[in-house]
């Protein structure tokens, strides 16, 4: 949905790849490192395009929050989250599979939460059902009256595609959809 706002043009593939984290890794690393990875994993089989790959974990007081898979395990994130700030780290990679070159970055985003009660948490839990989303909410929908505030340099970073990232990679090696080639 978001890269459709951007390029017109792309084919959607899985890559198949191990998301377990290493000993001691930092999220950021973990998120860049498992971009990297999506975007190389599919090289073989596409091997003369741009292969996006990205990650998103978030972190509250110094801890990865999963998707939490059950009702009981989000109402604990959101419970975790109240009244606190959640960075979401999202890695970004483009791999040029005819050229074998890479471009990457994390980018961070901060979701400012309110001070919720258990009520609106068991609510928002029961409405929205963001059992498969880091963190236990979904930003584009009624996840947004859980928050106080937003911080980041692009909106789209925190439902997954920092899109302005992208396309200044893109840019870089010549591909610009404001341009037709």
């Amino acid at each position: 949905m978001l890269l459709e706002k951007v390029i017109p043009d792309f084919i959607c593939a899985a890559p198949h790849t191990d998301e377990t984290a290493q000993a001691n890794e930092a999220a950021p690393a973990l998120v860049e490192r498992l971009a990297i990875a999506k975007a190389k994993a599919l090289a073989a089989a596409y091997p003369e395009h741009f292969l996006i790959g990205s990650d998103q974990v978030a972190v509250v007081d110094g801890v990865i929050l999963g998707k939490p898979g059950t009702t009981e395990n989000a109402v604990k994130q959101l419970q975790a989250a109240r009244g606190k700030v959640v960075t979401f780290y999202t890695g970004l990679a483009v791999f040029d599979s005819e050229q074998q070159r890479v471009q990457s970055c994390v980018e961070p985003f901060d979701v400012h939460f309110r001070d919720l009660t258990d009520e609106e948490i068991q609510g928002y839990v029961a409405l929205e059902q963001p059992l498969n989303c880091a963190g236990s909410f979904k930003s584009e929908g009624l996840g947004i009256s859980l928050f106080e505030r937003l911080s980041g340099d692009d909106p789209n970073t925190l439902i997954g595609l920092p899109l302005i990232r992208l396309l200044e990679m893109l840019r870089k090696w010549g591909v610009n959809p404001l341009i037709k080639s």
